[in-house]
């Protein structure tokens, strides 16, 4: 289950999270954000109770996107225990985030 993310909830379900957090960092209008889209569902199934997934739309949520830097989207950053841990910028295959969070789990 993907959690959709705001300004306001960022801190509680991502920073204050026990498990690791894989965030989607897009927007509406982004064709590779909507390419990665199946992608980050899919992890979000298969690592269900191993990992958390949120996704944050940056045209509504400008703050956090600002603090984390955001240049390019989609962006997926892994968080652990409140620290970010990784960053992958792009539509990229889904093999190479499962290698990118697998480090980060448990």
């Amino acid at each position: 289950m993907e959690i959709q993310l705001t300004d306001e909830s960022f801190q509680k379900e991502v920073l204050e999270a026990e498990l690791p957090v894989l965030v989607d960092f897009w927007a509406e209008w982004c064709m590779p954000c909507r390419a990665i889209a199946s992608a980050v569902t899919q992890i979000a199934q298969e690592y269900e109770g191993k990992l958390k997934v949120a996704k944050l739309n940056v045209d509504s949520n400008s703050k956090s996107a600002s603090e984390y830097k955001i240049m390019s989207i989609p962006t997926l950053i892994i968080f652990k225990n409140g620290q970010k841990m990784d960053q992958i910028v792009g539509n990229v295959p889904i093999d190479f985030i499962k290698e990118k969070i697998g480090s980060f789990l448990d």
